[in-house]
């Protein structure tokens, strides 16, 4: 406390906007999180690449783009399946739960139901991640988001969605 009767009033405050923020994942977490996940879906679906014969159809050039299309099909229900449950009751992937973060509500910090999860966070990037030539942009520019101050990827501003950290993981 400053004894001078003349000395300019000084308060402390804090803004919405850090309070707002505090609750966030942290970049690192989250591209771990994503990291983990990535690499459960690959250690399950490369298998089945190299037993179908995608692979090998892949690396020779000659795959069908329908074949393209059922193997995206297949790997966008081996998410649910792997994620689903985790997603539904907790707002986490199993990455997530391994680092300690959820996807919630920007409005409520609710968990979202897993129907509105799957269809406005993760589906709208699938698809445009599989598109031809500007697929791999798209993913590019997605993640890129990240590195704004609210940390919402385009994935997370289609949905509503946040990545907070967890407190009970």
């Amino acid at each position: 406390m400053n004894d001078n009767i003349y000395a300019t009033p000084v308060a402390e405050l804090e803004t919405t906007e850090k309070k707002e923020h505090s609750d966030l994942a942290t970049r690192s977490a989250r591209l771990l999180g994503a990291l983990i996940d990535g690499i459960i879906s690959l250690v399950v679906i490369f298998p089945v690449m190299f037993i179908t014969g995608f692979w090998e159809k892949a690396m020779e050039g000659s795959l069908p783009i329908i074949e393209t299309v059922y193997l995206g099909v297949f790997g966008f229900i081996l998410f649910i399946v792997l994620h689903g449950y985790l997603l539904a009751k907790h707002g986490q992937t199993i990455g997530k739960k391994l680092v300690g973060t959820r996807i919630v509500s920007v409005i409520s910090n609710d968990i979202l139901p897993l129907w509105k999860v799957i269809i406005f966070r993760y589906l709208p990037i699938t698809i445009a991640s599989n598109i031809p030539v500007i697929g791999q942009f798209s993913t590019i520019v997605d993640d890129l988001f990240i590195f704004r101050k609210n940390k919402r990827c385009i994935h997370d501003l289609i949905a509503g969605t946040k990545v907070i950290k967890s407190v009970d993981n």
